[in-house]
């Protein structure tokens, strides 16, 4: 894959909004700090049913603060509906509930808030030279979240998953944006966070890849990652730049 370069295809959740870490896996770092003390096996099954719930049930109007907030309340539903063996802190009561919820939001806002101001600048810079659109499994509410996060002008395409029936990563769904911005495959490339959704989607359309890898991530063997699914890894979307060059 030798063509130059024309075209970035951006995750949204853990590559905008942070720094290679899912949405799961920083709301659990989050509820660990506010003394939930379970396993991330334990807390898995509480948030993909709190995740899952919003698919379509947003308004198409709610930002990220309005999502992460019903998200979080979902989510203290969802673990006050499961068992919590002996070893583990007690149920909060619903009063409780609603103050953790209120400072786990806050806090995973203030993030993507320092991420979205450190993104923006090199996002205007790549907009320079190359065309940009946005590829998430989301809940129906991508443009409005882009928008309210000052990021929705810097993307010629905002792709999601709820709005057009397809998720990552099936290459139905990047061939939506791709086709928005009249672009090949062979000229884009596509980075992500998730080499299950962005990696594999990208080999799939037949796309390049750089992986944002979270702290502690390690790269796959060569023989575990085909071509071109895993081309770079990268700490930080401030490395793109390099990268690209």
């Amino acid at each position: 894959m030798t063509e130059p370069i024309q075209t970035l295809l951006f995750d949204f959740g853990g590559t905008l909004d942070g720094n290679g870490v899912a949405w799961k896996e920083r709301f659990y770092a989050l509820y660990r700090a506010e003394g939930l003390d379970i396993s991330a096996d334990d807390f898995q099954p509480s948030f993909f049913a709190a995740d899952s719930s919003l698919i379509g049930s947003l308004p198409s109007s709610t930002d990220l603060a309005g999502t992460v907030n019903a998200l979080v309340a979902r989510l203290e539903v969802e673990l006050a509906s499961r068992s919590i063996d002996d070893t583990q802190s007690p149920m909060v009561d619903a009063a409780n509930g609603k103050a953790r919820a209120a400072r786990v939001a806050a806090r995973f806002l203030a993030e993507a808030s320092d991420a979205f101001t450190r993104n923006r600048p090199l996002l205007k810079e790549l907009g320079k030279r190359y065309r940009l659109g946005v590829v998430s499994n989301f809940y129906g509410n991508l443009d409005a979240v882009c928008q309210g996060a000052g990021l929705a002008s810097l993307f010629s395409t905002l792709v999601d998953s709820h709005r057009v029936g397809v998720e990552k990563p099936d290459p139905a769904i990047f061939r939506v944006a791709l086709d928005a911005l009249a672009a090949a495959p062979e000229t884009t490339v596509l980075i992500g966070d998730s080499l299950r959704r962005d990696g594999e989607g990208a080999r799939r359309t037949g796309m390049r890849f750089i992986w944002l890898m979270s702290a502690g991530s390690r790269a796959p063997e060569a023989s575990q990652a085909p071509q071109p699914l895993f081309r770079h890894a990268i700490a930080g979307l401030g490395d793109l730049m390099r990268i690209l060059q």
